[in-house]
């Protein structure tokens, strides 16, 4: 294969071990997992230097910086989400770019807003 391919498979690769891809393949499935991981190669082996992220044009580089801090508990905590989710989602590789890319900076919030809603006050 060319090194194009093999740096989608190293990328690949690395990624699924970040994220611990039996465990989230085990919760979640297989298909749903796949889909999350190819849009993360996609990314990361992209060469455009903007990524459209919630309607705004954010340069690439910082886009795959907070996308390489992703783990096991922020893909949980998307897929969570997206389960929750009742409204229709009409383009769902931006919604899930958008939500990947904010996963870092949402997901103690989120968790902390479950447990006062489960616990009260």
């Amino acid at each position: 294969p060319n090194g194009r391919w093999m740096d989608r498979m190293d990328c690949r690769e690395e990624i699924e071990r970040r994220i611990e891809y039996p465990l989230l393949c085990a919760q979640f499935g297989r298909e749903d997992v796949d889909e999350v991981v190819e849009l993360l190669v996609d990314v990361f082996c992209g060469t455009r230097p903007t990524l459209r992220i919630g309607g705004d044009e954010i340069p690439s580089d910082h886009v795959r910086s907070r996308l390489w801090a992703l783990n096991n508990s922020h893909l949980e905590y998307v897929f969570d989400c997206l389960h929750h989710n009742t409204t229709q989602i009409r383009n769902i590789r931006a919604y899930l770019l958008t939500a990947l890319y904010n996963a870092p900076v949402t997901i103690s919030n989120y968790y902390r807003a479950e447990v006062q809603h489960d616990f009260g006050p």
